[in-house]
């Protein structure tokens, strides 16, 4: 006898059956649990869910094509160009005199031999370029002072010998020293001083016992005390020869002195 459909029990009986979305709904749980089962750390491509082991195929695979891509980026410390792929990713020029080094300095030349052993050494063009310019800031003011020492030291030297030697420069030279100092201003003083030919000038000038020119460039180019323009008018130039230069830098003193007298 054939089963009535349209009764309650043979609905009843269908209605047992799980559906399609319940079917779905039940093997869900059966997946979540199947995968649960892969450690956190392993991606998913190299797990197998129903083996539930990984997938060394998969794995060996994905890595031998980064190895791959590694190597055509940058070759291994292994590689016969590792050194040259190394360098060119420091931006090592290929030759020394390819550096572009920017002298600050004119003292300072690129020297040819120093640029060979930065390269040898991988220097970038920014590390060279550091080396000159350390050199220009520590080295450069003390080649400068060296010179300027040696210099002295040289032109001293001569004059030593020019004036009779050791004993007679170490009588003469505190001599022109104390009389430039009482009888120059300063400025003049230290100007011939500071050379061979000013030193020279300097001994003729207190051998040919000339007067003091301090009071007279201080009358000529301001106004000087009463002593200074009292000890211009006891030059025998003045009082005897009448020099009209000295007579006028005495008169000129005198009015900027007392500009109200007649």
């Amino acid at each position: 006898m054939s089963a009535n459909l349209l009764t309650l029990e043979s609905a009843g009986a269908a209605s047992a059956l799980p559906t399609a979305a319940q079917a779905g709904t039940q093997a869900a749980p059966v997946a979540a649990a199947a995968d649960s089962e892969r450690p956190g750390y392993l991606p998913e491509k190299f797990w197998d869910p129903e083996g539930k082991k990984v997938r060394l195929d998969v794995m060996s695979k994905s890595y031998g094509e980064l190895e791959r891509k590694l190597s055509s980026m940058m070759p291994g410390p292994q590689a016969p160009d590792f050194d040259k792929a190394l360098r060119k990713a420091l931006g090592v020029p290929e030759a020394p005199d390819a550096y572009r080094i920017e002298l600050k300095d004119d003292l300072l030349q690129v020297d040819p031999e120093v640029n060979k052993r930065l390269h040898a050494a991988g220097f970038s063009p920014a590390q060279a370029q550091l080396v000159y310019d350390l050199a220009i800031e520590r080295m450069v003011p003390l080649v400068r002072e060296y010179a300027e020492v040696y210099r002295s030291e040289m032109t001293q030297t001569k004059l030593i010998e020019e004036f009779g030697g050791d004993t007679a420069w170490s009588t003469l030279a505190p001599q022109l020293a104390s009389w430039g100092q009482a009888n120059l201003p300063s400025s003049v003083y230290d100007a011939l001083a500071a050379t061979p030919e000013g030193v020279r000038a300097l001994h003729k000038l207190m051998n040919s016992g000339e007067p003091n020119l301090r009071g007279a460039t201080a009358a000529a180019s301001g106004p000087a005390d009463e002593a200074e323009l009292r000890k211009l008018m006891a030059d025998k130039r003045y009082w005897r020869d009448h020099d009209p230069e000295l007579v006028r830098i005495v008169s000129e003193g005198f009015k900027r002195l007392y500009p109200d007298r007649d």
